[in-house]
């Protein structure tokens, strides 16, 4: 999984999902815009600050799809996935995400970077 590490939102967000991982025990890596290499992952550093991505099997997922897979990956948030996944919650989940949460989140971000705040969050 591959995300913003310098956004506090996505920091935290993310930090619950590497909680989970550890105490079931699953086979995910999280990996922030910070630590570098990215082009081997086919982004730049502007598209891992724009939205959250997943790679699974050499594919590589973003929006709300991303969220969808990590959230069936985890067993206690397969619900979350299920309820993105229902006709008529998907488009409305994809247009928020797409329209609302992930630019507004990346104007904070280019704000932060603006500003020399962006750095990671542990």
């Amino acid at each position: 999984m591959i995300y913003n590490d310098t956004c506090p939102i996505c920091a935290r967000e993310v930090a619950g999902y590497k909680r989970a991982a550890r105490r079931d025990a699953l086979p995910i890596a999280f990996r922030g815009l910070s630590e570098g290499d990215l082009a081997r992952y086919g982004l730049t550093t502007r598209d891992a600050a724009r939205r959250f991505h997943v790679m699974e099997d050499g594919r590589l997922v973003d929006g709300i799809d991303a969220f969808a897979l990590l959230w069936d990956r985890m067993p206690r948030l397969r619900w979350l996935e299920r309820l993105v996944r229902l006709p008529v919650v998907a488009p409305v989940a994809r247009v928020l995400y797409d329209h609302a949460a992930a630019p507004a989140l990346y104007a904070l971000h280019r704000r932060r970077v603006r500003r020399g705040a962006a750095r990671r969050i542990a």
